[in-house]
C-alpha cells in the first residue's frame, strides 16, 4: 500500500477510534468521505420486504434532504433492482452512474435523480452487527470510479467505523430518551409521511414556524442532527409506526 494511503488510513482510524457518540462517528466518516473524494456518507438499516421509504431506514446521512424526499415520494426503494443484491456478499460494491445508465440496470427516473444531485459514483459496504442487525454504509459523490486498492481501503475503514458505531448503538438502546410531547409526535408522524412544514401547518392549523419549532425540539430530545435522522430514530424506538 502506498505511503499516502497508509497515512490516510492511520489518520481516519485514529479519528474513528476516538469517537464517543454516533454523531462523532458520522463526523469521522464525513472526513473519510472527503479523503476518498466523496461528498456524502450514509448509514442505513437493511430494507425489509415491506419497506418502501429510504428515510425510515436511514440512521445518519449527509445526503440532501430533498434527494431523500424525492426518492421516497417516487417509491424508488421498491423500484431499485440494486438494493436487494447488496447483501448477497460481505464485500464492498462500487458503481458509477455512467455504468448504470449504459447497462440499463437502474430505471431512468432513478438515474436522473442521481444525476441531478451529482451522485455519480457510489461505494457500498454491507455490515452485520453483533446482535444480527444488518446495515449499509455508503459514500456518494462526483469522482472517478474507484481503484481496487481504494475499495479495499474503504472496506477496512467501514468495518472499523461500524464496530465503533455498533458498540455505541447497543449502549444507547439501553437508555430511554426523553419523551416527545403529543404535538411533537404528531408533527414527526406527518414528517415521516413526507409532508413539508407548510403542509403540516395547514393540516394542524398551525404556522410553519411553529411546526419547525416542534421539529427542532424533537430533534434535540432524540439527539438527532436532522429531520431524516429524527424520523428514522422515532420509528426505530417505536415512537411512531
Amino acid at each position: 500500500m502506498p505511503s499516502a494511503a497508509v497515512e490516510r488510513q492511520v489518520a481516519l482510524s485514529s479519528a474513528i477510534a476516538a469517537a464517543a457518540t454516533r454523531s462523532e462517528v458520522l463526523t469521522a466518516m464525513e472526513d473519510a468521505a472527503e479523503a476518498f473524494g466523496f461528498a456524502h456518507v450514509t448509514l442505513m438499516a437493511k430494507p425489509g420486504d415491506d419497506d418502501e421509504y429510504m428515510s425510515r431506514l436511514i440512521i445518519q446521512t449527509t445526503l440532501p434532504e430533498d434527494f431523500v424526499r424525492q426518492f421516497d415520494r417516487n417509491r424508488f426503494l421498491v423500484a431499485c433492482p440494486v438494493m436487494p443484491t447488496l447483501f448477497e456478499t460481505m464485500l464492498p460494491q462500487a458503481w458509477t452512474l455512467e455504468g448504470l445508465e449504459r447497462d440499463g440496470i437502474v430505471p431512468a427516473p432513478i438515474t436522473r435523480l442521481m444525476r441531478r444531485f451529482s451522485l455519480f459514483t457510489t461505494v457500498v459496504m454491507p455490515l452485520h452487527s453483533f446482535d444480527g442487525a444488518r446495515f449499509l454504509l455508503r459514500f456518494d459523490g462526483k469522482r472517478p470510479s474507484l481503484r481496487q486498492s481504494e475499495i479495499n481501503e474503504f472496506a477496512v475503514i467501514s468495518l472499523h467505523a461500524f464496530e465503533v458505531f455498533d458498540r455505541i448503538r447497543r449502549t444507547e438502546e439501553i437508555a430511554i430518551p426523553r419523551p416527545l410531547s403529543m404535538r411533537e409526535l404528531e408533527v414527526v408522524r406527518w414528517t415521516a409521511q413526507g409532508k413539508t412544514s407548510v403542509e403540516i401547518g395547514r393540516i394542524l392549523s398551525l404556522s410553519d414556524h411553529t411546526i419547525n419549532a416542534h421539529l427542532t425540539n424533537a430533534i434535540k430530545k432524540l439527539d438527532c442532527v436532522n429531520r431524516t435522522q429524527l424520523v428514522a430514530k422515532a420509528i426505530r424506538l417505536g415512537l411512531i409506526p
